[in-house]
Formats: structure tokens, C-alpha cells, sequence
């Protein structure tokens, strides 16, 4: 007998092949036409079709009372994730914009300059309280590299939001929703540059990740401006099961990508319930992301520019939104 995986008669002998019984044949039928693009759920022109029937289900409306999914958040991070700000320029723009610190350590008998009874003025005035420390013990709490000038303050994790709270929040106030969420952002500057942008244009939250992102440190409390203290901050403990949720509530999904297949500017879903996914500026999106967005939307840049920071897209596209909804308004 012939070994694992041979066909046909035994080696030496004559006689007829065993044959396939007609199933051969089947393969050569081929499997009819080629489905159009629009009908392939995973062709960026299906998913724009989708969206479509999604919007036209909708009537226009702004969506229903979302109810509790899958994709919620934590309370907060850990609490291991309280940060010590050292350095009296740096303790002292942190107090300047708004940073919540809990308390404020100064070093014994540290010399007094203008800079520190600026710190003492607005952390009194502000009612954080403030304790007098020795100086090896301030070293210890702002740690071995840290340069602190016998002064630092104490930053604790901040309360996030949950992300469907937030949408619910925003639908029973008929507001038509605008979200941001970041996938895979790690610059806590660009974290603080997108608040101020969502602020600025009307968006009702931003949401990050509980893994693989930048959460609203002291960095990015400084570069939101003080907007970090108006705008709600979400984390999503699964990202893509946020997004989904949102969809089930009538939101449609965009992702910013330089490779998109739907130009920003005149964008059709601007006035309808809005989620912004930006990815980071080396990788963009995920693929998991990426499959759940409606739409890929890029800004038309010129050729010799090759890629806009994170924050700065997100500001182009928040504006470009707030524009057309502000035209659709007017019309109405």
C-alpha cells in the first residue's frame, strides 16, 4: 500500500484509478461573480454603505437612552499612579493651570525667591494644604533623579469617567454627541493639546484606553490649559467594546488616517453623533479599530509633509465638524 497521503493504484499493478465521483468539477464551476465593493462588509465602500442604512435607520436623530454594555470603565487608575511635580517653575505652572494637587512640601529652611512665595500664595489661596519637611525626606519623596529646589507637589490619580455615562449624560440633554477617543496615544502633551481642542469646538468628552495610553498626568493637565477642569476625561477598559457600544446607541465612528478613503473637508456624517478615534502618529490605528470605524478620514496635506501630530489633526478635524454643524444649524 502507498504511504500517508498518496493516491491511485498500488505501485506495479494495472487497472483503473479511483476517481473523485464528480467532486472535481465543482472547483472548476468557480464561485459565480465577484460581489460588488458596496457588498463586501469589509470593503471601506461597505462600510460606508452601512453607514448609510445606519444613518437612514436613524431618521437624523441624535439616537436613543444608551444602556449599560460591555466597555465601561474603571473609576480611576491605580493608586499607585499619584505623581510627585518637583521644581518651582514646574510646581509652579502646574498650580498657575489648575493642576488638582492634594498637598504641597516644602523643604526646611529652603531660601525664599519670588517664585516660591508664588507657589505658598496660590496654594494657600486655592486651599491646598502645605508641609514643612526636611530635606532628606523630600529627596526621598521626589526620588533619586529628581531636582526638586526644596519644593514639590502631590498629584492624585484623577477620577475618569465611565464612556457610556458620559454618552447617556450628553442624549438625554438632546445634545447631538461629539467624542474623541485615543488608540494607542502615549504623549501626554497630546493628550493635554486634545482636551483643550474638544473644549474649544464643542465635544462632550474624550476617552482613552486603560492599556497601551497616556493618562491625564500632571504633564497633560498643564498642556490642556485648565480645559482638563471643564471636560469630562473617559477610560474605556476595552476600547474596541466602547466603540461598539456607542454604535449600538446611534453614534457613528470615524477614524483619522493619512491613507483614509473619505476626505474631511465637506464631511457628510459632521452633523450626525460623532466618535473621533485618532491612533498615535508612528503606527495610526489598530486593526481591530480600524475595522469598527465607519468611515477613514484623511486631511489633504501637502505631499511633502508626511503626517500631522496626533493633536493637531484632531484640532483640524474638531474645527472642520463644528464648522458644518454650525452651517447646518443656520439652515435649519
Amino acid at each position: 500500500m502507498g504511504g500517508p497521503g498518496k493516491t491511485g493504484r498500488p505501485k506495479g499493478k494495472k487497472g483503473p484509478q479511483k476517481g473523485t465521483g464528480g467532486n472535481g468539477r465543482k472547483a472548476l464551476e468557480g464561485k459565480g461573480p465577484t460581489p460588488r465593493a458596496e457588498d463586501r462588509a469589509w470593503h471601506p465602500a461597505g462600510k460606508r454603505k452601512a453607514a448609510r442604512e445606519r444613518f437612514v435607520a436613524a431618521g437624523g436623530r441624535t439616537g436613543g437612552s444608551s444602556e449599560r454594555r460591555e466597555g465601561g470603565a474603571p473609576r480611576r487608575r491605580p493608586a499607585d499612579d499619584t505623581e510627585m511635580v518637583t521644581g518651582r517653575n514646574s510646581v509652579l505652572e502646574a498650580l498657575r493651570t489648575g493642576v488638582p494637587a492634594s498637598a504641597l512640601y516644602v523643604a526646611a529652611r529652603t531660601d525664599m525667591d519670588e517664585r516660591l512665595k508664588e507657589i505658598v500664595q496660590t496654594a494657600a489661596k486655592r486651599e491646598i494644604p502645605m508641609l514643612e519637611v526636611m530635606r532628606p525626606e523630600l529627596d526621598r519623596m521626589a526620588g533619586r533623579d529628581a531636582v526638586h529646589q526644596g519644593v514639590l507637589i502631590k498629584v492624585p490619580p484623577y477620577q475618569y469617567a465611565d464612556p457610556l455615562t458620559l454618552l447617556d449624560t450628553t442624549l438625554q440633554r438632546r445634545r447631538t454627541p461629539l467624542f474623541v477617543a485615543l488608540d494607542g496615544i502615549t504623549d501626554p502633551r497630546n493628550l493635554g493639546a486634545i482636551i483643550r481642542s474638544v473644549a474649544a469646538f464643542g465635544g462632550h468628552g474624550v476617552i482613552v484606553p486603560q492599556r497601551r495610553s497616556v493618562g491625564l498626568t500632571a504633564s497633560a493637565w498643564k498642556t490642556s490649559a485648565g480645559a482638563a477642569s471643564r471636560l469630562p476625561v473617559a477610560m474605556a477598559a476595552n476600547l474596541t467594546a466602547t466603540i461598539k457600544a456607542f454604535k449600538k446607541a446611534g453614534v457613528f465612528i470615524i477614524g483619522l488616517d493619512g491613507d483614509g478613503s473619505v476626505d474631511l473637508p465637506g464631511l457628510e456624517l459632521a452633523t450626525s453623533p460623532l466618535l473621533v478615534v485618532v491612533g498615535s502618529e508612528g503606527k495610526g490605528l489598530s486593526r481591530l479599530v480600524t475595522e469598527e470605524c465607519d468611515e477613514i478620514v484623511s486631511i489633504p496635506i501637502d505631499a511633502a509633509t508626511e503626517s500631522l501630530n496626533a493633536g493637531i489633526a484632531t484640532s483640524i478635524t474638531l474645527y472642520e465638524v463644528a464648522k458644518l454643524r454650525a452651517a447646518a444649524a443656520g439652515r435649519a
